[in-house]
Parts: C-alpha cells; structure tokens; sequence
C-alpha cells in the first residue's frame, strides 16, 4: 500500500493522478514480477537463483510496467492489452490489468482504467493487486468529488462525475470495511455531501462514521459537522424541526464528553439558538391554526410554547395577542389555561387590558441562521472567522 504521505506530496504535484499511479508501480511492482530472484546463503550472501526467461509471462510483464514508469503510457497499454490478449488464464493476468489501467491514468482517461480497477476487484480480491487497485479507485472519486468531470467521448471534460464519485466511495468502504482506506472514504463521502448541501445524507454519513471508527483522529470534526447537518437542515418554523432535536441531543452529548471543545465552538450559544427557532415552530403552528380559524388549537399550541419556553421572544410575541384569542374559547379551555394574565404582567409589564391588536399571521419568528464556526477538512476542529460554508 503506497504510504498516504506519498499520496499528499504527489496531490500538490504537477500531473495528479498520472504522477501517483507511476509511483505506485514502483512501490508495488517489485513484489510481483522481477526477471532476477536471489536468497541469501550459508554466509548471508545474496546467490542469485534463477533468471526469467526473457519470453516468459513474467518478464513481458515486467517489461510493460517498466515501459509504464518510464513515461511512456501508450506503449505500456498496448503491452498490457497485448498480454491479456495473448494470455487470458495467467496468473499475471490481475497484475496486467492494473498496468493497463495505471496507463490509461497516464493518459487521462481514469474512467476508462475504472473498468480494469473494478475487473481487479471483482474477480481478484485475494491478489496482492486488489489493495492497489482500490487505493486507485479511491484516488479517481476523490478527484470526482472534488470536481473533476468526465470527458465527453474522449474529448473536453463537462460530463458530471458526482454519481461516479458517490458510489466509487461507498464500494471501496465495502470491498475493504475497518481499514484505514476504507475511513479515508467514509470521511470524503460524508464531505462530499456537505458540500454539496445534501445534509440529510451528509448527517447519516457522518453519523455511521462516529459509528464504524470511534478511535479515528477525524471523530471532533465529525461531531461538529453532524451537528451542522442537522441545524443547517432546519428550513424555518414553517418545516419539520426534527433536526434541531438531534442537533439538541448532539451538543449536550458534545459538552459532557469533549467540554474544551463546546467551549470553542459556543454550544451554549448554538444551544439558546435552537431554543428560540423550537420556540418559533411552536408559534408558526398556532399562527396556522388561527388562520384556519381554530382558536383551541391555536392556544393549545402557545400554552406548550408558554410551558417549555417562558423565557423565548417567541413566547413574548404570542402573549402580546393572547387577549384576542381568550375570548373565542369555551369555559373549560380557560380554566385549564396558564394565568396568562400574570404572565403578560410579568414579561411584557403590560396589563391586560392593553391589547396590541396584531395579525397573528404576521408576528415575528425567529430560526436558526446566519453563519455557524467553520470546520476545517483537517482533523482539527478549531473553529476559525465565521464562513457561509455551513450557513443554511
């Protein structure tokens, strides 16, 4: 397996994706086909043993991959293709594959060397090829979910790669699940929907990440950026407020366990925040009832608002209007209700006679926005200046 040091040295090179799969068959090559053999002797020194014939399966092997690293990427595929042709029961027939494919790479054409990548994978998982093949498969929906985009029959790239990228991401967590490849996708699968803004999915990625690798250095990011799925998936009073549930239930957990963390990232703050939008549903909803002309659900909904939420603007809004709605219920709803009357005294300092006649429909609501603290893509989940990245 190619060293994920090497993978970070290579991205920022010139040539991408060619320059790593040319370097990888220097580091995976070697074990598979070498046209001299030696072992060590009575006196530890190297004897050589046996030589390959130069015509054998073996050194045509090693002859492509050769041709392959020293830069010339059409003439390797033409000596792989040559060799599956010519011998379609060989043992070296996986290892010719992933020369063809690291050749189509070298020559720009990924998607086309996903067919050879998936042959290996399918049919050859217990080689010593299987591991390379999937590293370069996660290499290629890496560039896809970054944007990278697929060439229109070979000629200019504008075919959407998002599709590709998604699955190519899901399948190399299922070929090779609890391995370190396998998290390396877990994580950019569930980045990838964030970015995307496809927080439903992105929330439950995250989340079987926290699930499938507690012990992983990217698990705080992970927290917070569930936790930014579910606020960022709240659409304003008016729409289901499930996630600000979640969000609640996350950020209390976040504080017991990483406390220096929730420090950082202001849950209290994010915690008043949900407070008020849960407040703001519970007031959309009897403004809706008041709409359709139903005073009893309408104070039903304000009595939960009022109980759950005394301290919530939404709270102070709804008992500036409560006088109009009290009179339009019957005798047993009022004497169940809250002293509405103290309370309006209490919060608004207003008696109760002086009504604020408003229009239910249009009273002031308040949701989770506005910018929420940035998650870099690095393990680290220090919170930096405030972005739009996670704004909803």
């Amino acid at each position: 397996m190619l060293p994920n040091s090497i993978f970070r040295v290579l991205r920022t090179t010139r040539g991408g994706l060619s320059t790593i799969v040319a370097i990888a068959c220097l580091c995976t090559g070697a074990a598979h086909a070498q046209s001299e053999q030696y072992v060590l002797d009575q006196l530890d020194r190297w004897e050589k043993t046996a030589q390959a014939d130069p015509a054998s399966e073996e050194a045509q092997l090693l002859n492509a991959r050769r041709t392959l690293v020293l830069g010339e990427a059409s003439r390797a595929k033409n000596l792989a293709k040559a060799f599956i042709e010519r011998y379609p029961l060989s043992r070296w027939r996986a290892d010719a594959l992933l020369v063809r494919g690291d050749a189509e790479v070298a020559l720009g054409d990924e998607y086309k060397a996903l067919f050879d990548y998936e042959e290996i994978c399918r049919r050859y998982s217990s080689t010593e090829t299987f591991i390379p093949a999937l590293e370069r498969e996660f290499e290629i929906a890496k560039a896809y979910a970054h944007g990278l985009k697929k060439k229109f029959f070979g000629t200019i790239r504008f075919v959407s790669s998002h599709d590709d990228a998604e699955e190519l991401l899901i399948r190399v967590q299922e070929r090779l699940p609890g391995s370190q490849l396998a998290e390396q996708a877990g994580m950019e699968l569930a980045d990838f929907y964030f970015r995307h803004r496809d927080l439903q999915l992105a929330a439950e990625a995250y989340d079987l990440f926290l699930e499938n690798y507690p012990r992983s250095s990217q698990i705080p990011k992970a927290r917070l950026r569930l936790i930014y799925s579910y606020l960022s998936g709240f659409k304003g009073p008016q729409y289901d407020a499930s996630g600000l549930l979640e969000a609640r239930g996350r950020l209390r957990t976040l504080q017991a366990i990483e406390p220096s963390l929730a420090d950082q990232v202001g849950v209290d703050g994010i915690l008043i925040r949900i407070e008020e939008s849960e407040a703001a549903k519970l007031l959309s909803t009897a403004n809706w009832y008041l709409e359709i002309e139903d005073p009893i659900s309408a104070e039903l909904f304000i009595r939960r608002l009022v109980m759950r939420h005394p301290t919530a603007v939404a709270t102070l809004e709804a008992l500036r209007v409560i006088p109009t709605i009290l009179p339009m219920l019957p005798q047993s709803i009022l004497e169940s209700a809250p002293d509405y009357k103290t309370l309006r005294a209490k919060l608004l300092g207003l008696e109760w006679d002086a009504i604020e006649i408003q229009d239910p429909a249009q009273l002031r609501v308040f949701e989770v926005s506005g910018a929420l603290p940035a998650v870099s893509d690095d393990a680290s989940p220090i919170p930096s200046t405030p972005t739009a990245e996670v704004a909803p």
